[in-house]
């Protein structure tokens, strides 16, 4: 097992490794396994990529992230023209459905209307995440499956056996009606979010609790 000396050394060095983080004021504090970001960073993109480097990390067991996003250049934009951006964005992204809305106040882009299926939910926050100007983002996108859940628990623990970066032994599923709860542990932040994302594809899904421990 890492020290926390070590962990935070390692984080540092993925973070000066990732090329999308430019910023030189990111500050990394490791406290049994959970490691804090903070700090200022020019774009909500850039915020992003800081944490997802950090859970690439072995032994990072959680995150505190408390970067805070500071536009200045070409990346500073009034609420106006981030607004139009996110309209566009939504609108050109082939996974969002028209009924999408953005709403931006200070930079912070809050998104609403309802969609039918998990993936097109994260599609539209995926799409003006990488706008400039975009302090960050709130999705309160509603979801309203289509079709009733059926069968929903063996259909997910037949899709995480069948991915190959899942260790689906390990990994409990509980369910009731559209929701899902996830249970047990895996190795890798990877491991969580693909499990996570099998778990929302299933017909019906509206929740997923993912509760998947960070062993290592």
């Amino acid at each position: 097992m890492k020290t926390d000396a070590q962990l935070k050394a390692d984080v540092i060095e993925e973070l000066l490794w990732e090329p999308t983080v430019s910023s030189q004021s990111i500050a990394v504090a490791a406290t049994d396994g959970v490691v804090t970001l903070s700090g200022t960073v020019h774009t909500y993109a850039e915020k992003w990529a800081a944490e997802r480097a950090t859970q690439r990390v072995e032994g990072v067991k959680g995150i505190a992230e408390d970067l805070e996003v500071s536009p200045i250049g070409v990346h500073k934009h009034s609420d106006t023209e981030i607004a139009a951006a996110a309209v566009n964005a939504l609108k050109w992204h082939v996974w969002v459905p028209n009924n999408i809305q953005a709403t931006v106040e200070d930079g912070w882009v809050t998104l609403g209307g309802s969609v039918k299926w998990g993936y097109e939910r994260t599609s539209a926050e995926d799409a003006v995440s990488f706008l400039p100007g975009v302090k960050g983002i709130s999705n309160d996108i509603s979801l309203k499956p289509s079709v009733k859940p059926a069968a929903i628990k063996d259909a997910i623990k037949s899709a995480l056996k069948r991915d190959a970066e899942i260790d689906a032994e390990n990994i409990d599923v509980l369910t009731d009606g559209g929701k899902v709860t996830l249970a047990g542990s895996v190795s890798s932040w990877d491991e969580r979010e693909e499990a996570a994302s099998a778990a929302w594809n299933a017909p019906g899904v509206y929740e997923v609790a993912n509760d998947l421990v960070v062993s290592s």
